[in-house]
């Protein structure tokens, strides 16, 4: 439970009461959520994440209905729920129990347990639309792709999928120690991020049919610029800065598109598509490739992990 204090928040394990929760028409035993990066910026108080104090932290989680006035949802049923300000103006996920709205909820798709739905969580469901914005763009199986962020949570399982769906994967990452388990998730060439980070021309060689960018700023910029003709680039994030110290030419010179990907507030439809497609592509051995598993005592040093850019993959949380 996070707590306002004179210094800001506090956060601790606490036993509360149901009464505490919010009134949602649907309450879920959660089983299982993860670890994003908004969850390690909510956990140390920082970018204004957790919007009303006393709030239980906690983006996602995944579980099964124990009572419901929901028509659409009945005690038994398992379900994930990701975004919607859950864990930012709602409480969230890091606790044995949730009260939320039905609206916001998911049915888990046949033969995806909330194990495995929680292993990727919020950053497999961005990644998964990131890889969908890509292919209803036109950006083809076989074409190269690019990846930045690779190591962390959404780019590792974007290297996942794109090398499961037959991209030709290229992995940008500040890390060279990763460099194996980029190359186990399927990338064939390794980037150092350190070429994209400085300021480059408008326009640079043409070498990504598309890409996946989690980063923003600089980095973003640069690879719109080595984005061939007719290309596209999925953002969805902004690890490394939220401006874009760009110019048209990508734009207006090469046709190149800048998808903007949203899974806070992604329509159900879309979502239940993209959980079922990820059920579909992804194997047990994927789920256990790009993912470790906590528990809430882990969460403060988890946070300080994430926000250093230490952690590999996905985080996956036991309730």
């Amino acid at each position: 439970m996070a707590r306002k204090t004179d210094a800001g928040q506090a956060i601790a394990i606490e036993t509360i009461t149901e009464a505490e929760l919010p009134a949602g028409d649907v309450t879920v035993d959660v089983e299982y959520s993860s670890f994003n990066y908004k969850d390690g910026l909510a956990l140390k108080g920082m970018s204004r994440i957790l919007r009303a104090l006393p709030m239980v932290p906690g983006i996602d989680f995944a579980g099964t209905v124990r009572a419901s006035d929901n028509p659409g949802f009945a005690p038994g049923d398992k379900v994930v729920l990701t975004g919607w300000g859950v864990g930012e103006n709602w409480s969230g996920g890091f606790a044995e129990r949730a009260k939320v709205k039905g609206e916001w909820l998911v049915k888990l798709p046949e033969g995806l347990t909330a194990r495995q739905a929680m292993a990727i969580g919020t950053a497999g469901l961005t990644a998964m639309l990131c890889v969908d914005a890509l292919e209803r763009y036109g950006i083809a199986a076989g074409g190269d792709v690019l990846v930045t962020g690779a190591a962390g949570g959404v780019g590792s399982v974007a290297v996942r999928l794109l090398s499961r769906l037959g991209y030709k994967v290229s992995a940008l990452t500040g890390r060279p120690a990763e460099a194996d388990f980029l190359k186990s998730l399927g990338a064939t060439d390794i980037v150092d991020r350190a070429t994209y980070a400085a300021a480059g021309k408008p326009l640079a060689g043409e070498r990504w049919h598309g890409a996946v960018d989690t980063a923003g700023g600089t980095i973003l910029a640069n690879v719109l610029a080595a984005t061939r003709y007719g290309g596209a680039v999925a953002a969805c994030g902004l690890a490394a800065a939220t401006d874009l110290p760009t110019t048209v030419f990508p734009f207006i010179l090469r046709n190149v598109a800048l998808l903007g990907v949203d899974s806070v507030n992604c329509p159900t439809p879309r979502r239940l598509a993209a959980w079922t497609r990820l059920g579909e592509l992804l194997t047990e051995a994927d789920f256990d490739l790009v993912t470790r598993e906590v528990t809430l005592e882990d969460l403060p040093q988890v946070a300080e992990d994430i926000i250093a850019g230490g952690v590999r993959g996905r985080t996956v949380v036991r309730i």
